[in-house]
Order: C-alpha cells, then sequence, then structure tokens
C-alpha cells in the first residue's frame, strides 16, 4: 500500500473534479449529486465541496481501496448528519451494501457516546469488539479510520481539551483497529498524531533526540536502500526492499518497554527485505553483514526457531551509511504473507495479552479481504464470504452505565446478571432489555443495553438450574447458584431433594416402585447423597426418570435393549460417535451420563472417547485446556419399543388451551394415540386426557415439564 499523504486544498480540489468526470454510473457519484440537491448550497459551490473534511474523507478511501459504495455512503452519513432525511425513492438509487454502511456509522456513533460517557477511561477493548460485533460490512471501518485521520490532521488549531479527546478516542480505539487491519501507514500516522497530543513535551523531546525531521529520516532511509538494493543485485540476489522509518510513538513505547535510552536503540530505522525462498534469506543476510558491520547480539533467526505464534523472519542490527545504526528484517514472500493473514498476526505479538479465538478468526478475515481486495478480487463475493466464514460466537452487551460484558451467544439475561456480579445473580428477580421487560430467559443481542432488576433479600430459585427450564446457559453461572445451595444446611438440601423426587415419581406414577437402586445407579453411597445431588442440580429430574424407567422396566425388555455381542460393562455401546464410525467409548465418571441427557465427547490418549455431561464440570475444564480434543456425540437407541402412557393435564379453562397443550406434545416429539377433553363450568377448569407413545420416562418427564409451563395449567402428570 502506497504512503498516504497529507491532504492540501489542492488535493480536495483534484478529489472534487475526478468526481465530476465520473460516469453517472458511479455510486458515490450519485451520493455526491444528492447531495447538492438536498441541500441549501449556491450553485457555484457545491455542499460536498463546502466540506474539505468530507472531501479528504473520500479521498482517504480511494487510497484504501474502499470502493466507490464506501465513498458514498461516507457522504450519506454527512447528509444525515446535517439534518437531511433521506426518503425510500432516494434510498433505491444505491445498492443494499451502501444502507448497511451507512447504518453501520450510526452504529459506531453510539460506541463513540459510550466511550464519552465514561471519560476515555477502561473498556476500550470491549468497545473494540463490541464495534466489531455490531456492525456488518467491513469497509464500515475504513470510513471510521478515514474519518478520524482526516480530523486528526486538522485538530490543530481546536481548543486543547477537544484535541486531547479526539486524540484519546484515537489511541484507544482507532489505531488499535488500523494495527488489527494491517493499514500500517493508518495507524502510525494515527499513533504519533495522538501521541502529539496527548503528550507533548515527550513527543518534542523524543523528536530532537531524533535530531533530524521525518523526511530527513526517509532520506536516509532511500540512501541506504538504494546501497543494499545494488549489494543484492551484484550478488544475483532478486528482493524486494521497503523502507520501514520508525515513528516517534513507536520509539517511545520501545525504550518504555524494554527500559533503554534513546542512544541504546538500534531500530530507530528498518528495512524489510522480501525474497523468493528460504534458502535466499540466508543469502541475502550474507550480503547484508558484508556491506555493513553487524551490531554482536542484535541477531534473531525466528526462521530455526521461530516465536510461539510461527512468525518467521531474519532480524539483525548493523551500522549503515553515516554511522548510524540500521534494522534489517528479512524474510521470505511466503514468511510474510503468513505474518499478514496467518496465525504469527502482527497484532499479537505488538499489543499482547490473550486473544479471543473467534475474535481472531474474524481479524484474520477482514485481513484477508483487504488483501483480496487489492488483487482485484470480486468485492460481492468477498462480503459474502465475511458474512458466512465469521460466525460470531460471543454477544457484547451493556450495563446502564455502559460497560460492555461479553458472553457466549445464546446467553440469558440471568448469566449477565452473574456476569456483573455473584450478588447480583443472587438478587436478581427480572430484567430490562432496551426498557422494556423481558423475562429471565431472555436471549439478548449484541450492542443491548440491559438492567437487572433486584430484590433486597439473596433468593436464588432451584429451578434455575434445571436445563430444561433454560435460566442459565453459561457453566459458571450455574456453578455460582450451585455453590449458594451448598452453603445452606444440609437438612434443607435433603427437604428440597426429597420434594423433587416424590414430585417426579408421583407425576410419573411410580409410587410402588423400588427406589434403593437409585444411588447406585449414580454411584452413590446412600438416599442422602442422592436427595443432595438432586437438590443441587447435580442430577436432573430427567435422569431420575431415565434410571426408575430402567429399574423398573421388565428383565426381557433391558435384554432386548442390549446386543447381544456387546461387553457386560460397555455402557458406551449406546453412544454414536459422529463421524467417526465404530470407535472405542466410555461414559466418564465424574458426571455418569444417561441416555437422554445432552452430552459431549472428548477425545483421550490411548481410552479413545470419554462421553461427558454437557454441563460437566470437569469437562469445562478440558474445553479450556485442549478445545481441539471435544468432538461431537448422540445416543444411539438402545430398543425400537415405544411405550403407551396415559396423561392428565388440568388447568384454568382459556381460549386455546387446547391448542397450546397440543402445541407443547408435538414440540416434544411425542406421538398422540387418543385424547378426550372436558370442561367443568361450575368450577372454570379444564381437564384434558391424553393417552401418549413415548420412548422412556426421560422423555415423558421432559413433556410433563413443558407442559406445566403452558399458561393457565397447574397440573400435568401420568394416571396409573
Amino acid at each position: 500500500m502506497n504512503s498516504i499523504d497529507n491532504s492540501s486544498p489542492s488535493n480536495l480540489a483534484v478529489s472534487a473534479a475526478k468526481l465530476e468526470r465520473e460516469s453517472s454510473t458511479n455510486i458515490a457519484l450519485r451520493a455526491r449529486r444528492l447531495a447538492q440537491d438536498r441541500t441549501a448550497a449556491a450553485a457555484s459551490r457545491g455542499w460536498l465541496d463546502a466540506q474539505p473534511e468530507l472531501v479528504a474523507s473520500i479521498d482517504l478511501l480511494g487510497q484504501l481501496n474502499a470502493g466507490e459504495e464506501a465513498q458514498a455512503a461516507c457522504i450519506l452519513h454527512a447528509l444525515i448528519a446535517s439534518g437531511v432525511v433521506i426518503d425510500a425513492t432516494e434510498w433505491g438509487l444505491f445498492p443494499s451494501d451502501v444502507r448497511a454502511l451507512v447504518d453501520g456509522q450510526q452504529a459506531a456513533e453510539r460506541v463513540w457516546s459510550l466511550y464519552a460517557a465514561h471519560g476515555g477511561v477502561g473498556g476500550a477493548e470491549g468497545l473494540r469488539r463490541l464495534l466489531l460485533a455490531i456492525i456488518r460490512d467491513i469497509r464500515v471501518v475504513f470510513i471510521l479510520l478515514a474519518r478520524q485521520l482526516v480530523r486528526m490532521r486538522t485538530v490543530a488549531r481546536a481548543p486543547d481539551a477537544e484535541r486531547r479527546a479526539l486524540a484519546q478516542l484515537s489511541a484507544d480505539i482507532h489505531a488499535p483497529l488500523a494495527n488489527r487491519l494491517g493499514i500500517w501507514q493508518v495507524k502510525w500516522e494515527l499513533e504519533d498524531l495522538a501521541f502529539r497530543y496527548l503528550q507533548p513535551d515527550v513527543y518534542r523531546r523524543i523528536a530532537r533526540l531524533l535530531d533530524e525531521r521525518r523526511s530527513g529520516r526517509e532520506t536516509w532511509i532511500e540512501k541506504a536502500k538504494r546501497q543494499l538494493v545494488d549489494a543484492l543485485a551484484n550478488a544475483g540476489i532478486k528482493a524486494d526492499i521497503a523502507g520501514r522509518p520508525k515513528h516517534i510513538y513507536s520509539i517511545w513505547r520501545k525504550m518504555q518497554r524494554k527500559g533503554l535510552e534513546f542512544s541504546e536503540l538500534y531500530d530507530v530505522r528498518a528495512l524489510r527485505v522480501l525474497v523468493d525462498d528460504l534458502a535466499t534469506c540466508y543469502a541475502a543476510l550474507g550480503v547484508v553483514h558484508t556491506l555493513w558491520p553487524y551490531i554482536a547480539g542484535e541477531f534473531d533467526d525466528y526462521i530455526a526457531s521461530p516465536k510461539g505464534n510461527q512468525y518467521q523472519s531474519l532480524h539483525t542490527a548493523v551500522v549503515g551509511p553515516e554511522g548510524k545504526t540500521l534494522e534489517v528484517q528479512i524474510r521470505s514472500h511466503e514468511m510474510h504473507r503468513h505474518a499478514e493473514l496467518g496465525v504469527a498476526a502482527h497484532w499479537r505479538y505488538k499489543e499482547g495479552g490473550a486473544a479471543d479465538a473467534s475474535f481472531e478468526r474474524k481479524i484474520a478475515w477482514m485481513r484477508q479481504l483487504l488483501e483480496s481486495k487489492e488483487a482485484g478480487d470480486d468485492d460481492a463475493a468477498l462480503l459474502a464470504g465475511f458474512r458466512t466464514e465469521v460466525v460470531e460466537d460471543r454477544v457484547y452487551l451493556l450495563t446502564p452505565k455502559g460497560q460492555v460484558i461479553d458472553l457466549p451467544r445464546g446467553a440469558t439475561v440471568l448469566d449477565f446478571a452473574y456476569a456483573i456480579h455473584t450478588e447480583v445473580g443472587h438478587r436478581c428477580r427480572g430484567a430490562k432489555v432496551n426498557q422494556r421487560i423481558v423475562p429471565l430467559t431472555f436471549q439478548p443481542a449484541s450492542g443491548d443495553r440491559i438492567e437487572v432488576l433486584t430484590g433486597k433479600t439473596i433468593e436464588p430459585r432451584r429451578d434455575w438450574l434445571s436445563t430444561q427450564h433454560g435460566f442459565l446457559t453459561t457453566h459458571r453461572a450455574r456453578e455460582k447458584v450451585r455453590t449458594w445451595f451448598k452453603r445452606i444446611d444440609l437438612q434443607q438440601n435433603l427437604v428440597a431433594g426429597r420434594t423433587l423426587l416424590e414430585r417426579e415419581v408421583k407425576r410419573l406414577a411410580l409410587a410402588n416402585a423400588n427406589l434403593d437402586g437409585l444411588p447406585e445407579r449414580f454411584q452413590l453411597h446412600n438416599h442422602d447423597e442422592l436427595l443432595e445431588a438432586l437438590a443441587l442440580g447435580d442430577i436432573t429430574p430427567g435422569q431420575i426418570a431415565r434410571a426408575l424407567h430402567e429399574l423398573t422396566a421388565p428383565r426381557e425388555e433391558v435384554a432386548e435393549a442390549a446386543p447381544a455381542s456387546r461387553a457386560p460393562n460397555a455402557d458406551a455401546g449406546a453412544v454414536i460417535i459422529e463421524g467417526i464410525g465404530n470407535l472405542l467409548s466410555q461414559l466418564a465418571r465424574c458426571c455418569q451420563p444417561l441416555p437422554g441427557d445432552a452430552i459431549t465427547g472428548y477425545i483421550t490418549r490411548g481410552r479413545g472417547v470419554s462421553v461427558h455431561r454437557a454441563d460437566c464440570v470437569q469437562l469445562a475444564s478440558l474445553r479450556g485446556r485442549e478445545p481441539g480434543r471435544l468432538i461431537a456425540v448422540e445416543w444411539g437407541r438402545r430398543s425400537p419399543r415405544a411405550y403407551d402412557v396415559d396423561v392428565v393435564v388440568k388447568g384454568y379453562d382459556r381460549k386455546w388451551l387446547h391448542k397450546d397443550v397440543s402445541t407443547a406434545i408435538a414440540a416434544a416429539n411425542v406421538h398422540v394415540i387418543a385424547v378426550n377433553a372436558r370442561i367443568d363450568a361450575r368450577k372454570g377448569m379444564a381437564e384434558m386426557n391424553y393417552a401418549l407413545r413415548v420412548n422412556d420416562f426421560a422423555q415423558l418427564s421432559g413433556l410433563l415439564t413443558r407442559l406445566l409451563t403452558v399458561p393457565n395449567v397447574v397440573e400435568a402428570r401420568r394416571v396409573t
């Protein structure tokens, strides 16, 4: 990418004239003409020409290869900001992508407002992630960077407070975004301008230490470059050489990070040499060390010993022309492409810190899009790829004070409450999303502002632990609720567990079932441990139903369900390993999953696949350490036989009650054999009797739980 020059009035005039010469099919020209038609500017002076910052932004977008749609969106956003209302007919003049680009700029304005509300203190990384989560087109970032750079170039005449606020915004948001996208010219200019206004005394001191202007440094770099080009040509080496003068902010950062004085820096000036293959890298290194004396202890071979992120390059420091130090980086074109687009992303090791895997994929795809556009690829295909390839698995939510909280996609507002603070979650009674009351199971989207409604007392509910009710989806929040219930009196847990067990037995009509074998089914020592585990959510009602089914099923049914070739303890024979076929597998002892539970597989070393419950604590730990070993699994069918049961549902009569109950049954994938309903007009009660066909008690238990969530239903149970 070519260097970006500061805009002058003559440059602005050239840009405007260029737009006028474009054909009428040019999208940017269409936007310019619309602006002239909808504004009160004098005929002799177009509205666009009267706004030099806007014209400069358009010119910069052209240099960034952002395309005509980005330029048009920049104009239209400025029009809207000035109070012009664009109607549907006028929007029809432009492709749909232009509207998305305008919406993205308006979304960014909301992020800037949040930043201003914070006073520029903290939360910058969260705001950068929020910005990238709420926009749907990468070119929005190009527009934002172009507009901000133009503002920074012209802010010198503004009041000091305004300069500092704009500089801090550039340093916190825009420069890191430019860095992550690899738009280096925009990055260093934003950083230098921000540094100049935020720390003017330090900036001037380093400028004096350099003892030359930037143009002087670049002239020296060009001289060194010519010498190296000639030396490589004489050695028969074909290479691309680019000068890379260090800017003032980068020099200051290195002095601070390494605790060095200015005189100890060897890479104030640098050259990058790109060659065709690995062998030529070392040949070019020999030429460099022959041409200029090298500085001992300043050579790093990242080709033989790559960095942890697979970055490869040769780094050396030499004494160049006029006795000034020079850093030289040598790598192949393939190494350079990998450094720009692969795991060794420049922003990763420059900025430091751990990177979110999905966020890193998004950035890599953005940079690939930028690289491909320069190669002339089709814009529509690239943008479609951006939308389909990048699947954001996080949501970025806002507190009433503007703090950004990120959670896994699908998290509920109750998860959000626990993410703020454990006590906020324990006291949570409701929530507002964008000023609208929502249930605790509501799943917000990125950019939503959430207000948690709390009570005076700490009262978590046990049904928050039930996966069937969907209150909590994050392991962290569920563990906080479990911990709270573990701390209360053991006797209370035993009472709560006994209540849950009796309720399950009653509604499954298994009052005469022998429960003595239940603890052993879950590898527990006694009945009290079973009741406590049930109260704490470690065992679910669905698991109890499954165990009761197996304990009460006739022996011949159990024999029929198990293949004759199966080993006595091969419980994993009931598991299908998706995409693998017949692979050794076993049920994990830590969580003891039962058929019907949500499960995930983990590939062990030498023992096949270990099958865990999806909410297993041990599995969560393994996911954090070795996510690549997780594998999708599902339960196999133990028996093709189904079971006929009678179910009674009672509730207060209302319109569509029977329809809603039938819908719930269908959603549970249960077959209806017969149905009979009657209404007691005196009591206002409806009673519906269903003959159903289910696979087992676990499916029946889930259905009964689902039926109790239907409005007006007060009872749902099996009939003996």
